[in-house]
């Protein structure tokens, strides 16, 4: 079992959560939400991340909308909806929880029998 194969699955894991996240304060464009994932780390390609923000458009968590750029095409600017937002506040309980759980498992000393 290679490792790459785990990690990149609980990336994919978390993906949508920290999409959301990015948009929970300001509405962003995809190249935005790119360099966000990237400074954090989470390396995104755009073939992964059109189709996860249209399931998200779809599911109606995000709306969009095009805005005039000074430097190229239009930019479609993503936003979460009211349903996003209680979306998002669901995940970042369920978030914390998991995290607390995993850190219990994970720092717990087992005894030997």
């Amino acid at each position: 079992m290679k490792v790459e194969n785990t990690k990149a699955q609980m990336r994919k894991g978390v993906l949508e959560y920290c999409i959301l996240s990015v948009l929970k304060d300001d509405d962003a464009y995809v190249a935005e939400i790119l360099d966000t994932l990237k400074d954090a780390k989470l390396l995104v390609v755009e073939g992964t991340i059109y189709p996860l923000l249209t399931r998200l458009k779809n599911a109606g968590l995000l709306n969009y909308r095009w805005e005039e750029s000074t430097s190229g095409p239009p930019r479609k600017y993503y936003g979460l909806t009211e349903t996003g937002q209680l979306f998002l506040n669901e995940l970042t309980t369920t978030w914390d929880e998991l995290q607390t759980a995993v850190t219990v498992v994970t720092s717990t000393k087992k005894s030997k029998k």
